[in-house]
């Protein structure tokens, strides 16, 4: 039995549109960062702010930003000693240069692994993603931090990053 050539070249062709369609929804796309997965991680971090996805930063700048906790970006946000190496862990785990690698390359082109900022907003990807907010939409009410990402990216606790 031949198959007709045209009607087998457009279902195969529907079916590849399918797959790369499917395939970067499932994979979240270019600003997906899998959210915080470890339920200590979410409670102690989101208690303050999001929980912040640890394939945003390397793990040097979790490791430096774990063992900073009395000055954790002016707040004492120290834990347990025991808690904090159980925090430790995870972060360094699932890092950008590390676990999280497959979510991560993008973000941290050009940034020295070893020297990278402690602050998400101070990566040049992330500068450069924001470099058209104006600085009145930082100081709104409902914002006030550039690390409250959740106020412009509605599923960022999901993961979801988009515009």
């Amino acid at each position: 039995m031949k198959m007709p050539a045209r009607p087998l070249a457009l279902s195969l062709l529907a079916i590849a549109f399918s797959a790369l369609v499917l395939g970067r929804a499932q994979a979240g796309g270019s600003h997906y960062f899998p959210p915080v997965a470890e339920p200590v991680v979410r409670e102690e971090c989101g208690s303050c702010h999001i929980a912040f996805a640890p394939s945003m930063l390397p793990a040097s700048s979790w490791k430096r930003m774990m063992g900073e906790l009395r000055n954790h970006f002016g707040d004492d946000a120290t834990v347990d000693p025991a808690l904090a190496a159980r925090i430790t862990e995870y972060l360094v785990n699932h890092a950008a240069d590390t676990g999280g690698r497959r979510y991560s390359d993008k973000w941290l082109r050009g940034v020295s692994t070893t020297s990278a900022p402690l602050r998400i907003t101070e990566l040049p990807k992330w500068v450069k993603e924001h470099r058209k907010v104006p600085d009145w939409e930082w100081k709104h009410k409902d914002v006030r931090t550039k690390a409250n990402c959740a106020a412009c990216h509605t599923d960022a606790e999901l993961g979801y990053y988009d515009e």
